[in-house]
Formats: structure tokens, sequence, C-alpha cells
């Protein structure tokens, strides 16, 4: 068998075909089973969007309100998963207790009948469900609080932020966040989605898969960089700094958090969306000091750097927003990894359907037919 040519990070080679999402990185297309990515934002809502991802089709009236009653109906999470939950360390980052979270529904719902349409459903549906539920009690009891029960009143983005803090939200606020979870939903084969891929294709149960995705999200190449565009922004300080930092970053060749992204060579859709939300938010609530300098940083990257196709992307202005909502810093990976959710599932659902285990093979590049050399005569 011939072996091909040797891409880092297997920069694009297709792993996999689908049906879920499309990107075209020179026009700054993004849709999600056909319908553009900026209808969904406005005309859409994260629970339908997910079901179109997972299902393949937009649902009709009675189908989205069995849906976002099933999703009520499982928000809670069992007491020994909380309890567990207390004991992790005050100071472990919030990915870490979802991963292991996520890992330990596992346990509870043990059951695997991957060739029964009903038993996922039922998985999706908890892990929609449990995962915001996990992410806000973390937030609380990590305080010394104890979480807060979901409100069956309120819709899926509200009754998140409701449990982050037991007020309830600001409805402007509360569709905000909807958008963003929507727009955070599904993004082809990234990193956290192979990452799912490549675990659901040992035929394992949903939330080791889900568990695996998180793992990869948590890094800062990747879902962790809208924290670190929020570190980098405070670092700078003021909108007279944003050049001086800038020139550094550009002299010392460094990586500039919140720009560039390996598909799209444009300015990120999503983040055209994000900057609009950000706005509406400043207008009503107040502006945010570092909204002026993400403006400013953004002007002058795309002044030097545009020609290179370095634009802002989705990270940039997801954490001034998830900021402005009052959500903490270190809670912007997790609240990527609520909405994400949603693809994960559907590229696990797709996968089973003609399912074969990944097994890459690889360029070899170590020592052969080398001896054994006892120990006594090592240097």
């Amino acid at each position: 068998m011939n072996v091909c040519e040797y891409k880092p990070g297997l920069e694009g080679i297709p792993a996999a075909q689908s049906s879920i999402s499309y990107v075209d990185g020179k026009q700054g297309i993004l849709e999600y089973r056909g319908i553009r990515i900026e209808e969904l934002a406005v005309k859409s809502t994260f629970l339908e969007t997910a079901y179109l991802l997972i299902w393949g089709e937009l649902p009709n009236k009675e189908e989205l309100e069995t849906f976002e009653n099933e999703i009520r109906y499982h928000r809670r999470i069992k007491y020994r998963i909380r309890d567990m939950m207390k004991c992790f360390p005050e100071t472990g980052h919030p990915m870490d207790a979802l991963q292991a979270s996520a890992a330990a529904l596992g346990l509870f719902y043990s059951k695997r009948a991957l060739d029964n349409p009903a038993y996922i459903r039922e998985a999706a549906v908890r892990l929609l469900a449990k995962i915001p539920t996990m992410v806000a009690a973390f937030q609380l009891m990590r305080k010394g609080n104890d979480a807060v029960k979901p409100n069956d009143e309120l819709d899926y983005a509200a009754n998140f932020l409701y449990m982050l803090n037991e007020r309830e939200p600001d409805p402007l606020a509360a569709r905000i966040f909807d958008i963003c979870l929507t727009l955070h939903a599904e993004h082809t084969i990234n990193a956290s989605t192979f990452s799912a891929m490549v675990t659901a294709s040992t035929l394992t149960d949903p939330y080791a898969v889900v568990a695996s995705a998180v793992g990869t999200l948590a890094g800062p190449l990747h879902g962790g960089a809208n924290e670190e565009v929020i570190t980098m922004l405070e670092e700078i300080g003021s909108v007279e700094n944003v050049r001086p930092y800038l020139d550094r970053c550009f002299e010392e060749k460094s990586k500039i958090m919140g720009f560039g992204h390996r598909v799209y060579k444009v300015k990120d859709p999503r983040a055209t969306i994000l900057q609009e939300l950000a706005e509406q938010l400043f207008e009503k609530f107040g502006r945010d000091q570092y909204y002026d300098i993400a403006i400013e940083m953004e002007r002058v990257v795309e002044e030097r750097l545009g020609e290179k196709g370095i634009y802002a992307n989705v990270d940039f202005y997801s954490g001034l927003v998830y900021r402005k909502l009052g959500i903490p810093t270190d809670l912007f990976t997790p609240v990527f990894a609520i909405a994400r959710v949603a693809g994960w599932l559907a590229h696990w659902k797709e996968q089973l359907g003609e399912n074969r285990i990944f097994r890459p093979t690889q360029i070899y590049r170590g020592r052969r037919d080398a001896s054994y050399t006892p120990i006594k005569e090592r240097m």
C-alpha cells in the first residue's frame, strides 16, 4: 500500500464524509444541514438547531415541543453525581470537572444499544439536558454553595443563566445567550469532533464519546482560546497599548489569540454575529472597556495581516459577550461545550450509520534492527 504524503495535523486530508455542516473558508460561509448560520441565528433556537443537526431536518411544532419537554424533564442530575462533584478540588478547572462528570453519566446509564433509535434519542436528550446542569452546579459548589435546581418554567438558555445565580435573566440576555449556543453548536470535523468520532468508532457509549470530546476542547488551541482572549485584553489594558502590544507580537512572531483560523481566510461569520450581539448587550447594559480594545485590535490586525487571510475568529468576541452576561472567564470553554454537544452527538449518530473504526497509518522515523544492550554495558 502506498503511504500518502504526510500532513502535520492531517491538514486538508478528508477523514470522513458528512452531511451535517458545511464551511467555505474563502467566502466565510457556514451552514448547518444546508441552512446558513446567519439565518439560524435570527430565526431558530438552540434546541431547534440541535434537533436539526442530530436528526437531519427541522422539527415540526409537535416534534419540537416533545423534544423541548424531554430536555426539560431530564435536566436534573443524580445526587451521587452532585456528591462526586463536591469532592472535586475547588481550584480545579471547570473543563476537567465537566469531563469527569460527563464520563460518570455512563455509570448511571450503562445500557448500550447503539442499534436502537430509542436509545440513541434518550442518550442525546440526557447529554443535552444534563451538561448545562453539571457546569452550573460545579460553579456554585466550588464556592461552597449548593447547586441550584433547574427551573422548568424557563427555556434552555435562560435556565442555564438562572442556575448560575438563582436569578431569572433579562430576556435580551437569555436570547443572546441562546444565539451564542447556536453559533457554537457545530463546525465540521474540528479537533474535538474528530476526537468524538474516533471514540465513537470503537462503539463505546455516548457518554465516553462526549467526555473525550470535552477533554480535547479544553486545549488553548481549540475551545480554551476564548479564555486566552480575555486574558490578552486585560494584559493590554487600554486602547493606547494595542499597537505597542501587537508590534511586540509581530516582532516575536507570537500567536495573537482570537485571530486566524485553519479554515477561514476571511472574518469568521460567527465573529461578525457575535460582534453584533456584543453591541446589543453594551447598548442596554453599558459599554465594556475591553470592547474598545478589541475593536482597535481587530483594526490593526486586519491592517497588518489581512492580506495573509488572518482575521477575527469566533473566539475573539465570544468571551466579551459571555463576560457581559456575567459568566466567569473559566466557564467560557464549558459553555462552548454545552453548545458543541449538539454537533458531537450529530457526528456520533452519523458515525454509527456506517461505522468503521479509525485506524490511520504513520510514517516511521525511528531506528530499525537495533540490538538490545545489557544494562551493565549501557553508559
